[in-house]
């Protein structure tokens, strides 16, 4: 169990609403959670789910109707042929990322992953007992990686590539011309991609490319989505893999043994939002490019701040080693002090040290706000 590590947002949101039952006012920039309402249509397909019974156990795998949506979906959206059996759903996204590490992975193996990255990637990687590998994640290059220094950690021992586009905690996306490079590298090597494509509707210049889509990468990919970001349903825990078959029985022999199957009444519900109306997501990432836009404004105006422009998600990874402060030290300060809720770019990783993530999730006034506290406090470092 010491090998399991934690995400830092939830530990900070614990801090955070600590301070608020105390009476402090607390503006929340470290959960990656839209702050948008369940669209209505994908609430009353739930409710009619409900009534209509859908309250007892379903298929592992997911409900047949939900995996033929997906199917469709990720078809359509990727450019590749996907049929209903290599798609698995499970109670949010994490378990595609779980399941996958616990049947492929084991002592001696190698895992390439982002570095900043999603915390759970190297957590995971240790449980299993295979060896973590950290690619650093380049600011000159938006944040992707640099592919001499990729080619150089491969090794005959590397099982699996872990692809995060657009990213957490970046915002940055894998240029295609990039990711065309790695399809090159890897088509040939003895090894899985878990391409991790949660934010894939939430890129503001064009449409991220998915390594699924190159010729020969499909059959050794897994493409892991979700509900819980697109259509702001992060309580419902509804995710899903697309996989080769073989590891599709796999995953699905691992979700028996732990969760059975997931909610049948949510499942119903994601089939509606993947059939139903898309305006709601296309109006929300519209809502989040123009917070990103003057969060990320605001923030440049800041003494000690540098914020690339992201291009996908909904976080600006600022560069605050004009500071002078430890970016830990720093995001505790933000809390603290000006009652603004972040995190260190330290725990996503040894790259990540000299940043601190906010999560523009919150509405415009909030964000604005936020600017104007760090504004205050920031002589605490721009006299020394």
């Amino acid at each position: 169990m010491d090998l399991l590590k934690v995400e830092s947002a939830f530990a900070v949101l614990v801090r955070a609403r600590a301070l608020e039952a105390q009476g402090r006012s607390i503006i929340h920039l470290e959960i990656g959670e839209p702050d948008f309402p369940t669209p209505p249509h994908i609430i009353d397909a739930g409710k009619r789910a409900l009534d209509e019974g859908y309250t007892k156990y379903g298929p592992t795998a997911g409900l047949p109707e939900l995996r033929q949506s997906i199917a469709r979906y990720v078809s359509r959206t990727r450019g590749i042929p996907v049929t209903p059996d290599q798609v698995c759903v499970v109670p949010g996204a994490k378990p595609i990322m779980f399941f996958s590490m616990l049947a492929l992975l084991g002592p001696g193996d190698e895992v390439i992953y982002p570095d900043p990255g999603f915390p759970i990637y190297e957590s995971m990687i240790g449980f299993t007992g295979a060896t973590p590998v950290a690619i650093p994640l380049i600011e000159a290059r938006g944040f992707s990686f640099d592919l001499d220094v990729f080619r150089s950690k491969l090794t005959d021992r590397t099982r699996m590539v872990i692809l995060n586009s657009p990213h957490n905690p970046t915002g940055g996306t894998i240029p295609p011309a990039d990711m065309a490079e790695l399809a090159d590298i890897l088509r040939e090597r003895d090894l899985i991609v878990l391409s991790d494509e949660i934010y894939s509707r939430l890129c503001y210049d064009g449409t991220p490319v998915s390594i699924a889509s190159f010729p020969g990468m499909q059959e050794k990919t897994i493409i892991l989505d979700g509900f819980s970001k697109t259509y702001s349903m992060t309580g419902w825990r509804l995710g899903y893999g697309v996989m080769p078959l073989w590891l599709a029985d796999a995953v699905n022999t691992l979700m028996v043994n732990s969760n059975s199957c997931t909610a049948a009444f949510t499942q119903r519900a994601g089939i509606q939002a993947l059939e139903g109306p898309q305006d709601c997501v296309d109006q929300m990432a519209a809502e989040f490019r123009q917070r990103r836009d003057a969060i990320c404004a605001g923030l440049n105006t800041i003494p000690g701040f540098r914020c690339p422009l992201p291009t996908g998600a909904f976080y600006a990874f600022v560069n605050v080693e004009g500071t002078g402060i430890d970016s830990k030290e720093l995001a505790d300060y933000l809390l603290n002090e000006a009652g603004v809720a972040c995190l260190d770019g330290g725990a996503f990783g040894a790259h990540g040290k000299g940043y601190i993530r906010f999560s523009y999730a919150n509405s415009l006034p909030n964000l604005m706000e936020a600017v104007e506290r760090i504004r205050k406090v920031s002589s605490h470092w721009s006299k020394k």
